[in-house]
């Protein structure tokens, strides 16, 4: 063998060397960025799914309008609403929204729809202990509720057993110990016509009715919105169902749709001269059991005329 043929054959093996080493190199390489994929996965979806879907926080807003008497000043109200029982929540995560709404000491409670998850089948000792959960939750004026789109019969049973009053397209005149009530309108979900409206808003069609009296309603799917002001007029809607999107992607604006949300979904809107304020739910729905950037939360309002 020539010199210049073993110059070549320690070139070939430098660069075997070589190779190897660079192949070892880049399967580490890879091995590492694998297991940083894999933990940061899973971080996301512990996350996502065990811990900003139950850590509950309390969005405060103040409402101010020269139509509320005076003697509301200083009204406090709780809506909470989309609970889903069976997703996310459970018995435990009931009890901790209890006492949150509780510490507030509300005049109001409203509950706007989806108590209980469409594919869950709660059983009845389960229903008793929801009962009496909610028995616990103290309002001077009243508790009410509305339907959801997944509300059954377990819903009713629940919120009538527990003191709540469902309004299926009703309305409720509020009082708070004078003659100048609030006038809350609970909808039903879906509305089906404008007769339902008709219901709902019947107090307007009364001879000795308030045309100047602060209303509230309440519904679960806030696109119905539109349907009512073009019938009726409300000042305050509190409405439910969106979950405003479960996943939010900031400054992007980004938020998951659903249908009657898909034009409404974030928490506040004023439209014409009526506000609409959306809660972001506590459960998850089946279709999503996750979320991100987009806690769960009771919404807790204050009420004045000045």
């Amino acid at each position: 063998m020539t010199r210049q043929e073993i110059n070549e054959e320690k070139q070939r093996e430098i660069f075997k060397e070589q190779n190897k080493e660079n192949i070892k190199k880049t399967i580490k390489l890879i091995f590492k960025i694998s297991i940083i994929l894999i933990i940061s996965v899973s971080l996301f979806f512990c996350y996502t799914t065990y811990v900003s879907t139950v850590k509950v926080g309390v969005r405060e807003y103040r409402i101010k309008d020269k139509k509320i008497p005076t003697t509301f000043n200083g009204l406090k109200i709780i809506q909470f609403t989309d609970l889903h029982y069976g997703s996310t929540m459970f018995l435990e995560d009931v009890k901790k929204i209890v006492k949150l709404i509780n510490e507030r000491k509300p005049d109001l409670i409203l509950f706007t729809g989806d108590l209980i998850n469409k594919d869950y089948k709660i059983s009845l000792k389960e229903q008793e202990k929801l009962i009496d959960e909610f028995k616990k939750l103290n309002a001077s004026l009243g508790k009410y509720a509305i339907l959801g789109e997944e509300d059954e019969d377990a819903f009713t049973t629940i919120f009538n057993q527990s003191d709540f009053s469902i309004l299926k397209n009703e309305h409720e005149l509020i009082f708070n110990n004078n003659n100048d009530p609030l006038l809350l309108v609970g909808l039903s979900t879906p509305i089906k016509d404008t007769n339902e409206l008709d219901t709902a808003y019947s107090y307007f069609k009364e001879e000795t009715h308030n045309s100047n009296i602060y209303t509230i309603t309440i519904l679960h799917q806030p696109d119905y919105v539109d349907d009512v002001i073009d019938n009726y007029k409300s000042d305050l809607f509190l409405a439910g169902h969106s979950h405003n999107g479960n996943i939010r992607v900031p400054y992007l604006h980004y938020a998951m749709k659903k249908e009657g949300a898909s034009k409404y979904d974030q928490d506040y809107y004023k439209i014409n001269d009526s506000k609409l304020y959306i809660s972001s739910g506590l459960g998850t729905n089946n279709s999503n059991s996750i979320r991100l950037f987009c806690r769960p939360s009771i919404n807790f309002f204050r009420l004045s005329n000045e």
